[in-house]
């Protein structure tokens, strides 16, 4: 659901916030609201916007959500209106909504299609990528009266990814795989925003050179390019020791695994810099009094 590398921009976030900020249209080509009147009764099918919405302080103005919404804990007291992906339409407009946000995938274009025709104001927008995160948040900010408060969230996360990538600049690197499924077998690649925070957690992730977010790969592709590490989650690490056909690549046979905090790592928002140290403080354990 990423678009490549090449639709950011920029490989440096600091410089593509300002571009994607003063954005006029969203990722469906729609116009963007300009100010807050639009803003009276929202709907985020996003979980990363959800997140960025109560983030900003604006939740009081959220009367529905996704089903997948789990961050923070208090969304659980905003009605869930079912799927993010092909939303049932008649739900959503029960909540009678003046303003929707949804994921921009393709298969939620009909659905933006058929708010804008029962006059609903809609923003669909990606966060595949770490610049468009921070379009999302001042994006919000803009629409929902909440400028203020987005610019010093936005400015807080970039302030934290600098200093991790600061930290880690001069330290070797570890080079990695990231298993992101295993049947099929998808691994982490260039197109993910979780391969912008390897690089700035100091390590190389094998599959840089692959533009999308989760390419499908092989064991025997990645045996071939032979990772220091695989990084997982604490569950899969041990199945992945227990496969026999794992035990190809060096890094399973050597047990080199690292566990990473899904909750954390796996939401392109707000936790971006958290997610960030947790990263480098696995990578890099002298420097774990630096990235308290």
């Amino acid at each position: 659901m990423a678009c490549s590398r090449a639709d950011t921009g920029a490989s440096d976030t600091r410089d593509t916030v300002s571009v994607v900020a003063v954005a006029d249209t969203d990722d469906f080509g729609a116009p963007l609201p300009r100010d807050a009147r639009f803003a009276a009764r929202v709907v985020s099918l996003n979980p990363a916007a959800t997140e960025a919405i109560f983030t900003i302080g604006a939740d009081s103005l959220l009367v529905g959500r996704s089903r997948w919404d789990e961050y923070p804990k208090e969304v659980s007291r905003i009605a869930a209106l079912g799927d993010g992906i092909r939303p049932n339409i008649e739900a959503v407009l029960a909540a009678r909504p003046t303003l929707v946000v949804l994921y921009a995938t393709a298969e939620n274009r009909a659905a933006a299609e058929a708010l804008s025709r029962a006059g609903v104001r809609t923003i669909a927008l990606r966060v595949d990528h770490i610049a468009q995160f921070h379009r999302l948040i001042a994006t919000l900010g803009r629409a929902l009266g909440a400028d203020a408060r987005a610019r010093i969230v936005s400015d807080s996360v970039q302030t934290t990814l600098d200093r991790v990538r600061a930290l880690t600049a001069s330290r070797p690197r570890q080079r990695v795989v990231w298993p992101a499924w295993e049947s099929p077998l998808l691994v982490i690649g260039g197109g993910s925003y979780i391969d912008e925070l390897l690089v700035i957690a100091g390590a190389e992730n094998v599959f840089h050179d692959m533009d999308a977010p989760s390419p499908p790969v092989s064991i025997e592709e990645i045996a071939k390019r032979d990772p220091d590490v695989i990084i997982t989650g604490v569950a899969r690490g041990g199945k992945l020791a227990a496969n026999p056909s794992w035990q190809a690549i060096r890094a399973v046979r050597e047990r080199r695994f690292m566990v990473q905090d899904p909750s954390v790592t796996g939401r392109p928002s707000v936790v971006l810099g958290m997610a960030a140290v947790q990263l480098a403080r696995a990578l890099h354990p002298a420097l774990r009094d630096s990235l308290r």
